[in-house]
């Protein structure tokens, strides 16, 4: 029995036809002129990442600054590019079918997105060309903490020495303000600090008691020096007329 030879080439053009199709996805650094001006100066050992529920692939940086992923299938995945001393924002690709080609090639869709982003939640579209899909590039990397440098000028800047600072010059400056007053303004002034309760707590001299004669406690309940002198002198009257009585009272009974 003679096998008939084109049979094993039927076999492998079944195979090939019912093998799912991939395509081949190109990620490229462009320069930045603020954050990576050459990107010929990033580490060797930079490297992408193209990853899905099920499957993981890794992609070294090319000498044309790329990155080359070959045989993807359909689905969907992200895309992180790790180095050492640059951020790179994260890309989110479908690979789908194509709508317009009538063998059912796939296309490559791409949008960006962050860590923690709702899947569903698409954010800005990135256009794919014929060179591939652009990173963009969000920062370097400090691994260190520059100290901090002392300065005068730092303190001054502290809100509470500014405040001490506006109350030292009213404080030592009132007193230049007082003397250069008109004096029927002064006169008026000098006045008003007489009656001023709170006169002798602050110091002021121009007041009639000092510190030590100022009674809080009465100041807080409302009652006055006039008060306390009238119910000593009532008192004091009352307690001289009982005296008086008693001392009639004793002549009496000799």
């Amino acid at each position: 029995m003679r096998l008939n030879p084109l049979l094993p080439l039927l076999s492998l053009l079944t195979l090939t036809a019912a093998s799912p199709q991939t395509t081949t996805i190109t990620l490229r650094i462009a320069p930045s002129h603020a954050l990576l001006p050459n990107p010929n100066a990033l580490a060797p050992a930079t490297h992408a990442t193209l990853s899905s529920l099920h499957k993981a692939k890794s992609a070294p940086l090319t000498v044309a600054n790329t990155f080359v992923f070959g045989n993807v299938s359909a689905g969907s995945y992200l895309v992180d590019v790790h180095c050492a001393t640059h951020a790179f924002a994260p890309l989110r690709i479908d690979v789908v079918p194509s709508e317009i080609e009538a063998d059912g090639r796939l296309r490559v869709q791409a949008w960006e997105t962050y860590r923690g982003n709702d899947w569903d939640n698409k954010g800005e579209a990135v256009p794919v060309g014929e060179a591939g899909l652009e990173v963009r590039v969000v920062g370097g990397k400090g691994y260190f903490m520059e100290r901090s440098k002392f300065s005068v000028l730092s303190i001054l800047k502290n809100p509470m020495i500014l405040l001490g600072l506006v109350s030292m010059g009213i404080f030592l400056g009132m007193p230049y303000l007082v003397d250069n007053m008109d004096p029927e303004m002064k006169a008026e002034w000098e006045e008003r600090q007489k009656t001023n309760p709170m006169n002798s707590i602050m110091g002021a001299t121009t007041g009639g008691s000092g510190v030590g004669n100022f009674d809080v406690a009465g100041f807080l309940a409302g009652s006055s020096k006039k008060d306390e002198a009238g119910s000593g002198s009532g008192s004091g009257s009352g307690s001289g007329a009982v005296a008086s009585s008693g001392k009639g009272e004793s002549r009496k009974k000799r």
